[in-house]
């Protein structure tokens, strides 16, 4: 599940990434979904039927019933900030998590050790 609340600035830019989308051949229009995805965290299948393709005037809509909502810049920059922190913590928890049950290696903690040998070596 994506985004549901972007600032005007980025609903244009969505809408116009719709109108290309619904416009591009197949592969241009993969490439606009990959860059509503990565770029906005706009997934069309959150708000469309599906089997039924979804456009400018889809966006819209869902934007009249409520199912996005448009937010002030500062609002939506603060979100983003917060959902990137979390991101890096979740993913943060994750390695620590790994390295506990000895499905990952802790790299700095090999490298240290490494390093402290060949200090101890060289002498």
């Amino acid at each position: 599940m994506g985004r549901n609340k972007y600032s005007q600035s980025e609903i244009n830019q969505i809408s116009k990434l719709l109108k290309l989308k619904c416009t591009g051949t197949r592969f241009q229009q993969k490439q606009v979904r990959h860059t509503l995805r990565v770029d906005f965290e706009f997934n069309i299948s959150d708000f469309n039927v599906q089997g039924k393709a979804f456009g400018e005037e889809d966006l819209q809509e869902c934007i009249k019933r409520g199912a996005i909502r448009i937010l002030d810049d500062a609002t939506i920059a603060s979100m983003k900030e917060k959902r990137e922190r979390d991101k890096q913590k979740d993913a943060a928890k994750a390695q620590q998590e790994a390295i506990e049950s000895g499905e990952q290696t802790d790299w700095k903690e090999a490298m240290k050790e490494w390093e402290d040998w060949e200090r101890e070596n060289k002498g």
